[in-house]
């Protein structure tokens, strides 16, 4: 069985960071490439970033993020990160986790003053 376990959200100031975890279980974690997809109230859910898999680990951002956040992956502990910074109110939104057709529960991500 497939699980994704987002950890790492809360409330924080414009300009601060957050540091998200998804530890990933159930699947040969190497093989895929692993995404952060956000949705913000009222508004369709937003591809933040991606990581290919272990051999290319090519990372691709939006645009909204770029400069800011960085998608990384630790193959050892089948966890795949998501370091925000510069963290702006339009930020605030549920960060899930995502693999091929599966997607963790979600972690809320609050930016304001």
């Amino acid at each position: 069985e497939v699980q994704l376990v987002e950890s790492g959200g809360g409330l924080v100031q414009p300009g601060g960071s957050l540091r998200l975890s998804c530890a990933a279980s159930g699947f040969t974690f190497d093989d895929y490439a692993m995404s952060w997809v956000r949705q913000a109230p009222t508004k369709e859910r937003e591809l933040v970033a991606s990581i290919t898999d272990i051999n290319d680990a090519i990372t691709n951002y939006a645009d909204s993020v770029k400069g800011r956040f960085t998608i990384s992956r630790d193959n050892a502990k089948n966890t795949v990160y998501l370091q925000m910074n510069t963290l702006k109110p339009e930020d605030t939104a549920v960060y899930y986790c995502n693999v091929y057709k599966y997607w963790g529960q979600g972690t809320q991500v609050s930016v304001s003053s």
